[in-house]
């Protein structure tokens, strides 16, 4: 049976793509050592079985074991095996380094500052598709026969401003066809023109902050929030503060003397944590953001997933005239790949921000624009959403059973809204969650460490689990494995069956 030290090496491994073989392994199990991921006085496996279950000789493991003896960071018991060193060398007393740390000082130096923050703070997975990966729907579910037929309609008489650049921030049919989606479905009060289609949330998030951020300015986000968004505002020079959030979303502080420009919020399902911001909360940051001359950013992300209850207004209709720019997507209601988003501006912003979308980002996908507006004017959006809708709470359901009867109702996290398309498997404070998440991954369980979604130094620990993606009878073998990694992780024995 493979180990989990097992698993972690050969995650270390596969991250370095030149060097002979012993080299490799070498640097695995140092820096394996040096990050606390192989503790001390923990035990290496035996040389051969390591040798087996990595798929290289024995004489390899034994020559890597005897130099990393020779350096002091392992000790050889007679009868016992080896063991992770009590202290390591003197040259090696530092602080460990980070994962980013560790990046950073293998990136190229002709990379600019930002370039270099931005590489050394990526968590964009390599493998979008699998077991567990929160973050994407049912893509087989999606009607594409229908999608290709007016796809197909669309194409075979195509107008000539349709194959050219968008200059007025997206076709026309499409904006007015969000129009009525948004007012009916989210109360959300605008008119075609205030509509600018985007290719996705972080080009939309991208745009705002260049046109009204200058470097040094300040953001307040979530934290926990979403590690995207505060790559794209540090890479375009936005200073962040983190508020925390509880059962009732962000509680937002008195401004000070420097008041945010700009306000990232999730109100109606906090990503990741999954709560809703309650309207007190709402009100109050909207008198707040008047107040300051702030702009609040509200992602209305997984709204349209609420799987009991009514459905949460959206914060940009509760006033008339709402300092918020609201922004939404197509890649959790219909497939990532479409990469097709939406701002929702406030008319004092309009123009500005459809003309600097043009001259930075050259929009078009013009055809591709009118198809989906056809596809939500005939009624297949509404119809799609509300089969998954039932789709998704019968998964829902049962990933959420599976976590109760193989860890107990407390790994289950309190913030768990009845909304999304994951949830959140919570862990005790003394476990590795990214550790633990980096052998799941190996085994081909896609799951992420609530940690990394933190900006503070006091991170939950847990695991993001999406279930949109599983078939209910497919999920009990996976979990069951995951379970089994979850009991055998230093730090969680405690808190499973």
């Amino acid at each position: 049976m493979r180990s989990l030290v097992s698993d972690l090496l050969q995650l270390r491994l596969d991250e370095q793509h030149e060097g002979k073989l012993h080299k490799k392994l070498y640097n695995a199990i140092r820096l394996s050592i040096l990050d606390g991921s192989l503790p001390t006085q923990s035990r290496l496996p035996p040389s051969r079985d390591l040798a087996t279950q990595l798929n290289m000789s024995r004489n390899t493991v034994l020559t890597v074991y005897e130099q990393l003896l020779a350096e002091g960071y392992v000790v050889s018991r007679t009868g016992s095996g080896t063991f992770v060193a009590g202290t390591v060398p003197d040259s090696l007393l530092a602080a460990p380094l980070t994962a980013g740390e560790k990046l950073s000082a293998s990136l190229p130096s002709q990379l600019s500052a930002r370039g270099q923050h931005l590489l050394s703070h990526s968590n964009a997975s390599a493998r979008q598709w699998g077991a567990f990966l929160p973050g994407v729907p049912d893509i087989n579910a999606f009607p594409h026969a229908l999608l290709r037929k007016i796809q197909s309609r669309v194409s075979r008489k195509p107008q000539a401003i349709q194959l050219s650049y968008s200059n007025a921030g997206g076709g026309s049919a499409l904006q007015q066809a969000l129009v009525e989606y948004l007012r009916v479905t989210r109360s959300v009060r605008c008119s075609a023109e205030q509509i600018l289609i985007t290719e996705g949330i972080h080009q939309a998030i991208d745009l705002v902050s260049r046109m009204l951020c200058n470097p040094g300015d300040l953001a307040w986000i979530e934290e926990p929030a979403y590690w995207g968004i505060r790559n794209v505002l540090a890479v375009n020079g936005v200073n962040l503060q983190a508020i925390e959030v509880d059962r009732s979303g962000m509680n937002p502080p008195e401004p000070g003397d420097a008041p945010p420009k700009l306000i990232f919020v999730t109100p109606s399902h906090q990503y990741p944590l999954g709560c809703v911001m309650s309207l007190e909360r709402r009100q109050r940051l909207l008198a707040l953001a008047r107040q300051t001359g702030s702009w609040i950013i509200e992602d209305d992300y997984d709204s349209e997933f609420r799987f009991s209850g009514q459905p949460i207004p959206a914060l940009q209709g509760l006033v008339d005239d709402a300092p918020v720019i609201y922004t939404g997507t197509f890649s959790k209601t219909l497939y990532p790949g479409l990469r097709l988003g939406y701002l929702v501006l406030p008319r004092p912003l309009m123009q500005a921000l459809k003309t600097a979308h043009a001259e930075l980002y050259r929009g078009g996908r013009l055809l591709d624009q009118e198809t989906l507006a056809q596809f939500i004017r005939e009624g297949h959006y509404t119809a799609h959403i509300r089969r998954m809708r039932l789709l998704y709470a019968r998964r829902r359901a049962r990933l959420a059973q599976l976590i109760t009867d193989y860890l107990g109702k407390e790994a289950l996290s309190e913030f768990n809204d009845n909304a999304g398309l994951h949830l959140v498997l919570s862990l005790p404070a003394s476990c590795d969650d990214v550790v633990l998440a980096q052998m799941a991954n190996v085994r081909g369980i896609l799951v992420r460490p609530l940690s990394r979604y933190y900006s503070g130094n006091r991170p939950a620990r847990g695991l993001l689990m999406g279930f949109a993606a599983m078939e209910e009878e497919e999920m009990e073998p996976v979990f069951a494995e995951l379970a089994a990694l979850i009991r055998e992780a230093p730090g969680s024995k405690n808190a499973a069956r």
